[in-house]
């Protein structure tokens, strides 16, 4: 026995579901939103350090990743950064750009949740928390059976996230309901995670932990320039996470530690000098990060007793230092799924599968992946927004 009828049911209270469930409240629509979790918008709190990173100013298709990756443009081009720049200035929340056109809260990330539910309250969208969604199937409409009774629904909106950080609750269900219903998913896959040591590596850096370094990272055509940091399990930082997303196994990742320096022509102006190179090019990184590289570059000798062949060899070795990461830290440090959704069934206008009425998919359980820096709260305001105007 059904308990209620709604016309839009989202499973999923992130910032996907919500601004979805706001959309169609706005429109009149009975929306419910199912939410696992005993609040709201779980990932909003911590991203950011709890401050939020919801937007980045300089959105643009090319920041995201997808087998298709012309499918993003009509979502972020019918709502815009500015839009939601506009929804939380109205909220009278303040924030700051931080660098990048990257925009977070001055105080706490509570603060785009208590947005959110507003706006829900305002639009007569009802949230169940602690609710667990079961079983989902489709008769003459959806039914959607749950922890708390069973409802039905026209439109069923699933915004319920990817495999990152389960430890807030993250699992593969949106992915399950795609594969239920013959939806295509692409495999997911950690991205926006640190990258790790193989045992020669740990052996060679576990010393540098700690260490950072204004880097350019590459991985075939695809590059980053931000900050790196040893860990005791790899690296990470800025620019590893951005390129992690691109990192399939068995790539080799290049990076050029010293981008504004050319290194070469440093130890041709020093030719003469009796300074031991470590010591030049410390004045440029770190000391613990050139002594480490004195190890298997030439001992460390004053600039006149190297050869030339020595020396450019130390300089590639700082501009173009290849690895082959043994891997990523997987999904509990990962910011984001890679994968998910199979484009390719969805209507880029609505998010709505083209094979099935009425199911939408929103939010990173779709193969739509945002680079660091706010990319991926833009994508799910905006996903969420084309679901909400037509579900």
């Amino acid at each position: 026995m059904l308990s209620k009828h709604k016309n839009v049911i989202i499973i999923g209270a992130g910032a996907a579901g919500l601004m979805g469930a706001i959309e169609a409240g706005k429109r009149g629509r009975s929306v419910l939103v199912i939410e696992h979790a005993d609040a709201i918008g779980k990932k909003i709190l911590i991203s950011g350090g709890g401050r939020c990173n919801f937007t980045n100013m300089y959105t643009t298709p090319e920041n995201f990743i997808s087998e298709n990756p012309h499918f993003c443009k009509s979502a972020l081009a019918r709502y815009t950064p500015a839009d939601f720049i506009a929804l939380v200035e109205n909220h009278n929340i303040p924030y700051y750009e931080k660098k990048l056109g990257q925009l977070f809260c001055t105080d706490s990330s509570r603060r785009i949740t208590a947005m959110l539910e507003s706006e829900c309250q305002k639009a007569g969208v009802e949230i169940a928390l602690s609710t667990e969604v079961l079983s989902v199937e489709k008769n003459s409409s959806w039914i959607v059976h749950t922890s708390r009774g069973n409802w039905a629904c026209e439109s069923l909106i699933v915004a319920c996230g990817g495999l990152s950080i389960p430890k807030i609750g993250a699992t593969d269900f949106g992915h399950r309901i795609a594969r239920q219903f013959g939806v295509h998913v692409i495999p997911p896959r950690p991205a926006l995670v640190p990258l790790t040591w193989n045992e020669n590596d740990r052996v060679q850096f576990s010393e540098l932990a700690g260490v950072s370094a204004d880097a350019v990272v590459s991985c075939g055509v695809q590059s980053f320039r931000e900050n790196v940091l040893f860990t005791h399990r790899g690296l990470s930082g800025p620019a590893i996470l951005q390129i992690s997303s691109y990192w399939k196994e068995g790539d080799t990742i290049t990076i050029d530690f010293l981008p504004d320096l050319k290194v070469s022509k440093l130890f041709e102006e020093q030719r003469r000098s009796k300074t031991d190179w470590t010591n030049l090019l410390a004045q440029y990184l770190p000391k613990r990060l050139v002594q480490t590289w004195g190890i298997f570059c030439p001992a460390p000798k004053p600039m006149t007793q190297l050869s030339n062949a020595e020396l450019q060899n130390i300089a590639d070795s700082f501009h173009e230092w290849k690895w082959i990461p043994a891997g990523t830290e997987g999904f509990e440090k990962a910011e984001v799924t890679a994968g998910g959704v199979d484009t390719g069934e969805l209507s880029s206008k609505t998010m709505e599968c083209k094979k099935i009425s009425g199911l939408y998919f929103i939010g990173e359980v779709v193969d739509v992946t945002g680079h660091l820096g706010g990319f991926n709260f833009q994508w799910a305001w905006a996903s969420g927004f084309v679901a909400g105007q037509s579900a």
